[in-house]
Order: C-alpha cells, then sequence, then structure tokens
C-alpha cells in the first residue's frame, strides 16, 4: 500500500523519448490523444479496477455534475505520458517504481443514456449499430450469444446481476489504479458526490443518478500473476495500433525487423478506425497494411460526428467454473493418457504458461511465454512456397527491437492447435477455409477488439492436479473497444465461437467459452486431436456463465462536454425505449 494517497487526477506531460516512425509509416494519421479516453489508447493496464454503474433519474442534474466529472477523466495522453514516465524511472532505477503510481477515471454511456443527455445537433440517431442502440438485454434475449434465456439459471438474462431486466444501466464509470487503497478511496469519493449534498450557498444539489452496482476486478496474484481464473496466461494476443502521436512517433512502435507491418513479432498493426471513430479502418477487400474507410463515412458503420474520437464499449461479467473446469479436464486425462495440462493447452491454445501450442505442441515453454517477441510469433495458414525460399530480409527499424527473430511458426492442418481451440476459434489470424470462401487474413481484421478484461473475485485452491469447488463467485470481467459491436464482439461470438461449423464443418464449439442455445441441454462437441480420440468430445457444463453486462459508448473529451454543455430536458427516453423493447420480445 502506498504512504501517499494517488492524485485522482494524474498530471499529463511530454511524452519521454520519442521514437521516429519506422520506414512508410510517416502517413499514419495523427491522433488526438488529448480527446481518446485512456483506457482505449493505450489501455489502463492497472492491477486493480472499479465498474460503478449508474441509473440517470434526472438529466439536468447529471449533466452538471458530468461537467465536474468529466475533468477527471483520462486520456490517451494522460496514459501515455505516464507510461514513459514509469518506464524511464524503472531503466534508471533498475526497476524501483513504487513512487510512480496513478488513479484513472473513464466513462460510457449507453444508447438510452445518451439519449437522455442528447443536445441538438448530436443526431444520435445516426448511429447505425444495431447491437447499441437495443442493447446487451435486448439482444442477449433474442438469442444472439447464445445465453441460456428462460433457463432460470445463473446465465439466464432474467438473473443478471446487473444489466438485467430493471437494472440496466445508463452510464458506467472505470476506475482503475496501481494501488487497491488509493483505488478505493477515488471510487469513495465519486460514490458520495453521487447523493444529494448542500452548497456554500445552502442549496441542495443532487447527482441526478443513482448507483446501480459496484464491481471490484485485481489482477492475480503470486504464480497466477497475469493469468485468469483457470490458470491460463491472458491478454497476450493485441492489436497493434497504427497511428501517430503529436511528437511523430507511432503509438505502436514497429519491432519485428522481419515485418514492419507489426508490432512485436506476430502482432499485426491494424489502423485505427477499427476501434476509434473518426480514422482510417481495415478494408477487407485490401491488403492489411492499406487505410480502408473512416467508419464516420462507411454506411455499415455509420455514426454521428458526435461519435469522433469515442469507441464502443462491450461489457460481460463472465462467472468461470474454476473447479468444474479442472474437473474436466482430469478426467479427459485419464481417458485419453495424457497430462491435464495438455488438455487444457489444446482447449485453449496456449499452456497455463502463456506459451503457444503452435509453437510448442508437446511441452509447456515458461522460457518462451515469458519472451515477448517469441510468445505470439506464429500463423495458422501456411504462406506461399515461394516465401520459402526468399526468407524475408531485416528491415532497420528505430528504437528497441526484437533480436533474432524468426519466421513465425504456422499450423495450417490443426495438428499442433485443433480448429477448435480457443484462441483459434476467437481469432483465426491468417487460416482459411474450405467451406468459408469469405475467410482470409483480411476479412479477419476487421473483427478485432481492444481487450481490457481483468479477473474479479478471490483466487480459487483448486488446480489441474487437484480440482475443487468451494461455490465462490469468480470469473473475468470482459472489456473490450471497437467501432462496431454488430461487427466485432457479435460477429466473432455467433460466427466463430459458437459456430460449430468453424473454420470447417464439425469443428465444433469454442471449448472454453462456446454456447450452444440451440440444444435444450446446451450440449457442445469439439474436436480436440488427442491420442486415441476418435469422436468428437463432448459436455453439457458451461465453465463459462454470463452474469451481467452492458453495451456502452465511450465519448471523447468533447464529447463528455457536449453532453454537460446544455441542460437537458427533464425527461426519461429511456421509457419510451423500454416500452419499444418490451413490445418486440412479447410479440
Amino acid at each position: 500500500m502506498s504512504t501517499n494517497a494517488t492524485p485522482f487526477e494524474a498530471p499529463a506531460g511530454s511524452p519521454l523519448d520519442p521514437i521516429p516512425a519506422s520506414p512508410g509509416r510517416a502517413s499514419e494519421p495523427q491522433l488526438a490523444i488529448d480527446q481518446i479516453q485512456g483506457n482505449i489508447f493505450p489501455g489502463f493496464n492497472k492491477d486493480h479496477q472499479t465498474l460503478l454503474f449508474l441509473r440517470i433519474d434526472n438529466p439536468t442534474n447529471f449533466a452538471a455534475w458530468l461537467g465536474d466529472m468529466s475533468d477527471r477523466v483520462a486520456t490517451t495522453g494522460d496514459v501515455l505520458s505516464f507510461n514513459r514516465l514509469f518506464k524511464s524511472l524503472r531503466r534508471k532505477h533498475h526497476g524501483e517504481t513504487a513512487a510512480v503510481q496513478a488513479v484513472w477515471m473513464n466513462m460510457a454511456f449507453s444508447f438510452a443514456g445518451l439519449k437522455m443527455l442528447e443536445q441538438p445537433g448530436m443526431n444520435l440517431d445516426d448511429f447505425v449499430d444495431e447491437a447499441f442502440t437495443k442493447g446487451l438485454l435486448d439482444r442477449a434475449v433474442s438469442g444472439e450469444l447464445g445465453d441460456p434465456v428462460g433457463s432460470g439459471t445463473a446465465g439466464d438474462p432474467g438473473n443478471w446481476v446487473v444489466g438485467g431486466d430493471k437494472r440496466e444501466p445508463h452510464v458506467v464509470l472505470l476506475f482503475a489504479a496501481d494501488d487497491r487503497h488509493d483505488l478505493n478511496e477515488a471510487v469513495a469519493s465519486t460514490v458520495r458526490s453521487l447523493f444529494p449534498s448542500v452548497d456554500a450557498g445552502g442549496k441542495v444539489v443532487s447527482s441526478g443518478a443513482t448507483l446501480l452496482f459496484r464491481q471490484d476486478g485485481d489482477t492475480l496474484t503470486g504464480p497466477l500473476a497475469g493469468h485468469e481464473h483457470f490458470g491460463f496466461k491472458d491478454g497476450i494476443s493485441q492489436p497493434g495500433v497504427r497511428g501517430l502521436l503529436p511528437d511523430g512517433s507511432p503509438l505502436t512502435p514497429s519491432q519485428n525487423a522481419l515485418n514492419p507491418g507489426q508490432g512485436k513479432p506476430g502482432q499485426d498493426l491494424l489502423w485505427p478506425g477499427e476501434f476509434v471513430f473518426g480514422y482510417p479502418g481495415q478494408d477487407p477487400k485490401k491488403e492489411i497494411d492499406e487505410p480502408g474507410k473512416d467508419p464516420l463515412k462507411n454506411k455499415e458503420r455509420k455514426a454521428p460526428e458526435f461519435a469522433r474520437n469515442g469507441s464502443f464499449l462491450v461489457f460481460r461479467r463472465l462467472r468461470q467454473d474454476v473447479g468444474g473446469f479442472h474437473r474436466f479436464l482430469g478426467q479427459l486425462a485419464s481417458q485419453f493418457g495424457v497430462a491435464p495440462a495438455f488438455v487444457g493447452a489444446r482447449m485453449v491454445g496456449r499452456w497455463p504458461s502463456g506459451a503457444a501450442v503452435v509453437i510448442s505442441p508437446a511441452v509447456d515453454d515458461p522460457e518462451q511465454a515469458s519472451d515477448d517477441c517469441k510468445n505470439n510469433n506464429f500463423e495458422f495458414a501456411k504462406e506461399k512456397e515461394e516465401d520459402d525460399k526468399k526468407p524475408p530480409r531485416p528491415v532497420a527499424l528505430p528504437g528497441e527491437v526484437c533480436e533474432n527473430v524468426t519466421p513465425p511458426e504456422h499450423d495450417p492442418d490443426g495438428q499442433k492447435l485443433p480448429f477448435a481451440g480457443h484462441i483459434r476459434k476467437a481469432y483465426p489470424r491468417n487460416d482459411q477455409s474450405s467451406t468459408i470462401p469469405s475467410l482470409n487474413e483480411s476479412t479477419t481484421q476487421t473483427h478485432r477488439l481492444l481487450r481490457r478484461g481483468i479477473p474479479y473475485g478471490p483466487q480459487s485452491a483448486s488446480s489441474l492436479c487437484a480440482p475443487m469447488d468451494d461455490g465462490v463467485d469468480r470469473g473475468l470481467l470482459f472489456l473490450a473497444y471497437q467501432v462496431s459491436i454488430v461487427d466485432q464482439f457479435e460477429f466473432v461470438t455467433k460466427n466463430w465461437v459458437n459456430n460449430a461449423d468453424f473454420k470447417e464443418d464439425g469443428t465444433g464449439f469454442d471449448p472454453i467459452i462456446g454456447q450452444n442455445s440451440a440444444d435444450p441441454t446446451r450440449r457442445r462437441a469439439f474436436k480436440l486431436g488427442l491420442p486415441g480420440e476418435t469422436a468428437p468430445i463432448e459436455t453439457d457444463q458451461d465453465w463459462v456463465v454470463p452474469t451481467g453486462g452492458g453495451y456502452f459508448f465511450a465519448p471523447s473529451i468533447a464529447g463528455l462536454k457536449a453532453l454537460a454543455s446544455v441542460k437537458p430536458p427533464a425527461k426519461s427516453v429511456a421509457g419510451s425505449i423500454k416500452k419499444s423493447r418490451t413490445h418486440k420480445r412479447n410479440k
């Protein structure tokens, strides 16, 4: 615990040690780092987070409260400046950085919440993303995501702890900090501000909002540091984002001398318009390094000008049945004569350490896992034969680069990582399919997500070798940014994860997060290619269960100011949206 409380509003400064743009990247767009919220780019990356979910009761009062809170929102520039200072001091003091800490806050709104604060000219009805305008609850109840609707279980939207019927939040505040004590102080201060108070003039002031739910999240500790509750290293494969900072340096430096189109080896650089409105995105008909349309000008992803420098945020509260998952691995291990970790690696696509199965298919390799220049350096489809005869020539790159990079490993036939493996289902990289002609690397890169999740709940005593049930609620707070919920989060969920015939007929469901709502028993089958496996593996257990969530939009700083700039009429637009939604459900 820190001895001095960390300032809520960490000072922003000039970025340290700018890195020149790599060859061919000088034409990338300059990012508005003073407008984009900091958990989008580059991400908070803190050990502790707290989410506060609010309902707007009085839009006029809430707009005034928002005006004060918007000054505390951390931007991309704030987070980058902190990160560079942290890195510089870490280098100077040989790893000792206890004095450098921060507390960050971001916020996002549901469509109903935005409508309650809408000002003339915002044109919020220009959002074409149906998932966002209808909301997560509507999409879940209509069967879009495979959730166990009407089952009466914890995963039934009717039982969600947040985001269910009559519990849909209008606003989510995201807090993050290096120190839990500092974070709790910042959160407590904000919660106090929600309650009525008396100002200096003796007037009662109300925030116009009610706190619906609080959710804490913390990274795991000890041997599980950086892992999720099942015991596997998480968050390794993230997109690199193109775009320049005001000093001309790239947001994501090119560090692979064999492929300047990547950040670290295996991390393809994508255009920022895949994650933030107002910049070029990817084009499925072009090579991945060529820019596509700005989503603001793309009819399939169109949004109002208000959305510039903003991003959609998907939140899913995913409970994990750790003991049940470990027990299943043990049963398969006993049946097929292998270790539980081997079964888990085939299901996840990585070993517990995070080592990639494509690179190390037989045994875990902690050394590979700990090397950011190696642990993601793989593709699935094999490159053209002529590429083998002409290895790429290294390119001189500025800044820190990965040394001794080798060409990526491949696994076109699924011999190392089954087609059903989680990381292959959720991100098929350059995979191609005999049954889905449209599957290729260019189209895949239009369905990416910037994941910002963190575990919640206490660590489990269960292990791969000694499964244990304790009935404790724990899991993952899934958070992801994108410019199209329909074409990114929901596409991945429906067309890949929950599709038993992706990427080939009979592949099976994603064994980790896949859901089969078409079968009343929710039985799922998947092929793992275990020694002696002659038929698909089957289970009716859901080890990952959705217990809450919401679809939100994280506006730019200018957008937040606009929402708070004029007192909106005190009427509940959410009520009319709710009635329309209920009518549709009952048809």
